[in-house]
């Protein structure tokens, strides 16, 4: 589970971009920690780059495929002058 300590400096979002499910390798559009839906494994991946592959980490027959989701959104735009809104 990503930890986090100034609750100040995280946003909630219901952006549907936190739904999609990413495959082993897929490039994914946006940067930010992805998390494996099976085992909980959690990397941080920069935008336009791959997830790693699904030799990165095995499964048990329990956890199933390995399966990319993202987490938490890294937003590198500056945030002195932009206001608190969503918009990816």
């Amino acid at each position: 589970m990503a930890l986090f300590k100034h609750l100040e400096v995280l946003s909630t979002s219901d952006d549907p971009v936190f739904e999609t499910e990413y495959l082993p390798g897929e490039v994914v559009p946006h940067p930010g920690i992805y998390r494996c839906a099976g085992c909980q494994r959690e990397v941080p991946v920069m935008a336009h780059t791959r997830l790693p592959t699904r030799s990165h980490h095995q499964h048990t027959s329990a956890e199933g495929e390995v399966c990319w989701q993202l987490i938490v959104f890294a937003d590198f735009r500056p945030q002195c002058r932009r206001a608190a809104t969503s918009s990816f």
